[in-house]
């Protein structure tokens, strides 16, 4: 059973983390989610790490501030930065010692990316392996919902006037009636040809829990992110990148630029996927942190650069 921890940060927001696994592993697992879902995103990989690395690998997973049953904020402190900063206190809290392998899907991947570009002497300590799931170092840049530029465009700019009425709306959360009611919407922006209907329920419940302030208050940190420079640096590093070919928030072109500035990185594209990979193909996404877990569990350098042209690591 997962232990449930509370950690507080410096401006008292509190952060609800869940733990499973010996506190004294050779390595930890922090799994961390996308912008308005929550720590249960990962149920799947949480169940494969258990099974696969019982007592040699410890996980850690929480939900971000204004997230799930986490605290909300104050506004200002709805960013990436912020999120990077946070990730470090709950290492400093939660994983003292020992290595870790960063896991992040979506806001989740761009807080990793964060972490390493603001507390860079922190991460190189700490960190050993990393794993990108459905994200970006480039913001929006290459966002176009799978439609044609100019209505992107125009969705972008309404997408952006309604986050900053959220973002002032504070600790309220959307009405559940509300968020059944755009399930369709919801399957259509964030899942490629299949879904489960108990993942469109996991994902409904997740942004029926986050804040507006978050919902709408971390929009621009998003789609101004650039880290590209910062990922080159992270070279020497086990790491993947997983995307669908369906993902209408982080297409293609986002893994594939995290792979060119990783040189080493094992680039998946899965056929028919969108944007929730943990839930639509979680055996290649659990293959893939699995890879890189195992890789640092035996201390393997990497030899030469694995990059292989996306098509070749389909399915």
């Amino acid at each position: 059973m997962p232990e449930h921890v509370e950690v507080r940060l410096a401006d008292g927001v509190r952060l609800h983390v869940e733990t499973t696994g010996p506190a004294d592993a050779e390595v930890t697992a922090v799994l961390l989610h996308g912008w308005t879902l929550d720590g249960r995103a990962w149920h799947r990989q949480l169940a494969d790490l258990r099974e696969r690395f019982d007592g040699s690998v410890r996980v850690v997973t929480y939900d971000a501030r204004g997230h799930g049953r986490s605290s909300c904020m104050a506004l200002p402190t709805a960013t990436l930065a912020q999120l990077g900063d946070d990730l470090a206190a709950v290492l400093d809290a939660v994983v003292p010692t020992g290595r870790v392998v960063l896991v992040g899907h979506s806001m989740g991947g761009m807080t990793i990316m964060e972490y390493a570009h603001r507390h860079p002497g922190h991460f190189a300590a700490r960190t050993a392996g990393l794993v990108f799931v459905a994200t970006t170092a480039e913001g929006h840049t290459h966002t176009a919902y799978g439609l044609s530029p100019r209505i992107a465009r125009l969705i972008r700019v309404a997408e952006t006037t309604g986050a900053g009425v959220l973002a002032r709306c504070g600790s309220w959360r959307p009405p559940r009636a509300l968020l059944r009611a755009l399930r369709p919407s919801i399957r259509w922006m964030l899942f490629g040809d299949r879904c489960d209907a108990h993942d469109i329920r996991l994902v409904t419940s997740a942004v029926a829990r986050a804040s507006l302030r978050s919902i709408g208050g971390f929009r621009a940190s998003i789609g101004a992110q650039h880290r590209l420079e910062t990922l080159a640096e992270l070279a020497h590093l086990p790491a993947a990148a997983l995307v669908g070919d369906r993902d209408r928030l982080t297409p293609p072109p986002c893994a594939e630029s995290i792979a060119a500035a990783l040189p080493a990185t094992e680039l998946t594209v899965c056929p028919g996927a969108g944007h929730m990979l943990m839930m639509e193909r979680p055996d290649e996404v659990n293959a893939a942190v699995g890879a890189v877990l195992r890789q640092v569990l035996s201390g393997t350098p990497f030899a030469e650069p694995r990059t292989a042209p996306a098509a070749a690591r389909q399915e």
